[in-house]
């Protein structure tokens, strides 16, 4: 598509139903799998970390989208939680780097199962197989744009 050009009717009407189910999805699923002792916010950190490894407070703000103080009580009450830990980075000992303890790591691990099992829970008892096939061939092309 040129610079000129504009989206035709049936990609804008894509892109807004795509993105309307999208959030709705997200926000069952997360909520299918909500902790009452932590907030999304926090639970959000713990998946980071548990992709990353150590990282500093400012590597997650920045990840984030927040502001370095934010992160900092977020990682403190993940902190008292026994959830996070800080060590020294090995590289630059001014630095601290906040990693997973194994009960971190446990409530992670804990949380993807649940969302996969209420996804999948779902898909069976709603869709036919030949829906779900779609599914999966709509995923394929969603890949597909997200992709450079």
């Amino acid at each position: 598509m040129s610079e000129n050009e504009s989206p035709s009717p049936s990609a804008v009407q894509a892109s807004r139903e795509v993105r309307a189910v999208i959030s709705r999805l997200r926000r069952r699923i997360l909520k299918a799998s909500e902790v009452e002792d932590l907030t999304l916010g926090q639970s959000s950190v713990l998946a980071r970390l548990s992709d990353k490894g150590g990282v500093t407070a400012s590597d997650l703000a920045a990840t984030e989208g927040v502001r370095h103080q934010s992160m900092t009580a977020t990682i403190s009450a993940l902190a008292s939680k026994g959830l996070v830990e800080r060590q020294p980075d090995p590289d630059d000992g001014r630095r601290l780097l906040i990693t997973l303890t194994a009960e971190g790591l446990r409530r992670v691990e804990e949380g993807r199962q649940v969302r996969t099992e209420w996804l999948a829970d779902r898909l069976q008892a709603r869709c036919t197989e030949e829906e779900r096939r779609a599914v999966i061939a709509a995923m394929a092309v969603l890949e597909r744009l997200t992709r450079d």
